[in-house]
């Protein structure tokens, strides 16, 4: 995993969020939705819904909008329900790519999904068929301009609520955790008072893959963004080295 900065390509997909707030908002507030159906609305006795709290802030959802969307996941009976659907599949050169969708409607989203891989002359395989190709862990992304104290200490400070790993970038430091572990460790570092640019259950590739044809490039950015656009889709996991 050296030399794959994570901080310029959350960078990247932040630009690309500012471009479109409502976009990452509608995503966001779909995880709301789900997390509060899954355990109640009380943030305190729901590690999901706090997860899911901290990455609002972290996209400068605005405190209001957070918690018109739990009051309204909370009361209202007849509010959509959404199922969680994982689409596995191959794009330009083996390349693998896996999208987690929040839906109420499967039939739309598996051919919205389709079409997207068509598009860019790839294909949706069978459940499993790249995922083994990825480790699901938690991540935490800390910005080094924001942190003000000693590696040694974050590093601490993480290793003891639970973390794995510990990786220092050339603009962040990297914290990885079992997906069991995650809440915890996010929590403790939040406690601490230090500020995280990213923090999510994320898959990581275990290798990647290289495009070097123009047209490859063209075909993998053409699902990616696709797939982007899609307001049913909550997340998009490549092993492209981009």
């Amino acid at each position: 995993m050296s030399g794959h900065s994570k901080f310029a390509n959350i960078k990247h997909k932040k630009e690309k969020n500012d471009a479109a707030k409502g976009k990452i908002f509608t995503i966001i507030g779909r995880e709301l939705a789900v997390a509060v159906k899954e355990g109640g609305p009380d943030p305190a006795n729901n590690s999901k819904l706090r997860d899911v709290i901290a990455k609002a802030k972290a996209n400068n959802m605005p405190n209001d909008t957070i918690e018109r969307g739990i009051k309204k996941a909370a009361g209202d009976a007849g509010s959509v329900n959404y199922e969680a659907v994982t689409y596995e599949g191959y794009g330009p050169n083996g390349t693998a790519i896996i999208v987690d969708a929040l839906t109420d409607n499967k039939n739309r989203t598996a051919a919205n999904v389709r079409n997207a891989f068509t598009k860019g002359h790839g294909n949706v395989g069978t459940q499993g068929c790249v995922s083994y190709m990825f480790d699901k862990k938690g991540q935490i992304i800390i910005d080094k301009e924001a942190y003000d104290g000693e590696a040694d200490e974050l590093m601490m400070t993480a290793l003891d609520a639970g973390a794995e790993d510990f990786n220092e970038e050339e603009d962040s430091f990297e914290i990885l955790t079992s997906p069991e572990d995650f809440s915890a460790v996010r929590q403790a570092l939040e406690d601490a008072g230090i500020p995280m640019v990213e923090a999510e259950v994320t898959m990581i590739p275990q290798t990647y893959v290289e495009l070097t044809d123009e047209q490859d490039i063209k075909n993998i950015q053409r699902t990616l963004d696709l797939l982007d656009e899609d307001d049913d889709v909550q997340m998009v996991y490549h092993n492209w080295d981009e």
